[in-house]
């Protein structure tokens, strides 16, 4: 059978296991482009605010989805090996993590808040951005405890049912914003503030809706911890943090780095900022592709590596890119057309939409090497593989993108969008590097199974 008949077979079912992945990410996005789009209809200065708290918060909470994604990989390769035992164990430790480290985050953000002026932003955002960056901080634990059980139910391939639960989440979070930020049902009119309070409990609401299918279910009895109290044993959790924790930090490095690249945006006034939120929303959005296939191919490779079937690794890798690059490619087309009339749906103002649209021109050049290095990063996760990974992301983000963003923005005629161009060079090196890293670990693999 060719490679090209394997791969073909092999994305059938990646994309099976990746569908309802991205779908269910793509959820939790919307609840952010929910709260750009409802929070851009109050102002300027709210909606600099808004990009500003999700800014701040995106470092440590994209962090925790790495320092979690040990359960994804341990429940996975489980799985393969039909070890139950492991698999209960890796979401009994992963909810540990999960909890713990939601609970570091939100009381280091609350007590980070008199800090957030050296930030640079100007003293209107800092003002508005208070109440509904701390709501939104202690939303992550809720957020950190959704993502390791619906890792572990993807993992033993029931991503469904997750989706739909996190559905009905973004619903209530639509509707919940409607309810507060402009004053419905008799409520107050609480502008942002209302978006974080439709976040918290949108976000409560969704985990309390994947726990109970996980602990209800009978599908699912035989990999659940038989001794949920005991932590005696705590192998497994020292597994989790030697896959998580560097993989954690390469998440830190991208995300910190796009992140102080918003920092940037922002000193160069609330237009930009307002512009950068927008045009950032709407990337990360599309990107919920090939994070949720980058999921899926860690999945695969863990139960692959599980079932010892080194001769599925190259077949899976390969479908998976092909399917990423063809549809970030179309993605391109989208935001390199339609950029003027994505900015307008999103707020009216003439100089905001302007710079929206030459932004979207750049995140649509950066879409296809961002799946790239995305897909490369979660098939060496399912190999267990994170630390070179790490190291690769810190380099490329904060040794090449974001020198280069600082220089071009602030030492040329660019302007702000030299910011992103910074990025897209970025990117394209980690892509690189990631491909080489893949393609030696799958090499090595195949090799020392013969």
């Amino acid at each position: 059978m060719s490679l090209l008949t394997r791969s073909l077979q092999e994305n059938r079912r990646t994309l099976a296991l990746a569908f309802p992945i991205a779908a269910g990410n793509a959820g939790q996005m919307l609840m952010g482009v929910a709260d750009t789009v409802m929070v851009g209809q109050v102002g300027v200065v709210a909606l600099a605010a808004c990009a500003f708290a999700n800014t701040v918060l995106a470092v440590p909470l994209v962090f925790g989805f790495g320092f979690l994604s040990g359960v994804s990989v341990r429940t996975s390769h489980a799985f393969g090996a039909d070890k139950p035992d492991s698999a209960g164990q890796a979401l009994k430790w992963g909810a540990v993590l999960a909890l713990a480290t939601g609970i570091l985050v939100a009381l280091l953000i609350q007590c980070g808040v008199p800090l957030l002026p050296l930030l640079g932003q100007s003293p209107e955002v800092n003002r508005a951005c208070v109440t509904f960056l701390l709501l939104c901080a202690w939303s992550v634990i809720p957020v950190y405890l959704t993502s390791a059980a619906k890792s572990y139910a993807e993992a033993l391939g029931h991503p469904w049912e997750p989706f739909w639960i996190m559905m009905g989440g973004v619903l209530l979070n639509i509707f919940l914003n409607w309810v507060f930020i402009y004053g419905n049902l008799g409520a107050p009119a609480l502008g942002l503030e209302g978006a974080g309070v439709a976040t918290l409990i949108s976000r409560i609401v969704t985990m309390l809706g994947v726990v109970t299918f996980i602990l209800s279910s009978q599908e699912f009895a035989r990999y659940r911890p038989h001794n949920p109290f005991d932590f005696r044993d705590r192998a497994e959790i020292r597994s989790l943090i030697k896959i998580g924790l560097p993989a954690g930090t390469m998440h830190l490095a991208e995300v910190g780095g796009f992140s102080f690249g918003s920092v940037m945006m922002g000193w160069a006034g609330v237009v930009p900022l307002a512009a950068h939120q927008i045009a950032i929303t709407c990337a990360a959005t599309v990107f919920m592709i090939p994070l949720g296939v980058s999921q899926a191919v860690a999945v695969r490779i863990g139960q692959a590596r599980g079932a010892k079937a080194s001769e599925r690794f190259l077949p899976i890798a390969i479908g998976a890119q092909s399917v990423v690059v063809s549809l970030m490619f179309l993605s391109t087309l989208v935001f390199v057309l339609g950029g003027h009339w994505i900015a307008r749906a999103f707020v009216s103002d003439p100089a905001v939409v302007a710079l929206t649209t030459k932004l979207l021109l750049l995140a649509g050049i950066f879409q296809i090497v961002d799946g790239i290095q995305i897909v490369c990063s979660g098939a060496l996760r399912g190999f267990e593989d994170t630390r070179v990974p790490m190291f690769i992301g810190i380099f490329s983000y904060w040794a090449v993108a974001l020198p280069i963003s600082y220089f071009l923005a602030f030492h040329t005629g660019i302007g702000p969008a030299g910011v992103w161009i910074g990025f897209v060079v970025g990117l394209w090196v980690a892509a690189v590097s990631l491909v080489w890293r893949l393609w030696l670990r799958i090499a090595t693999a195949s090799r020392t199974s013969k």
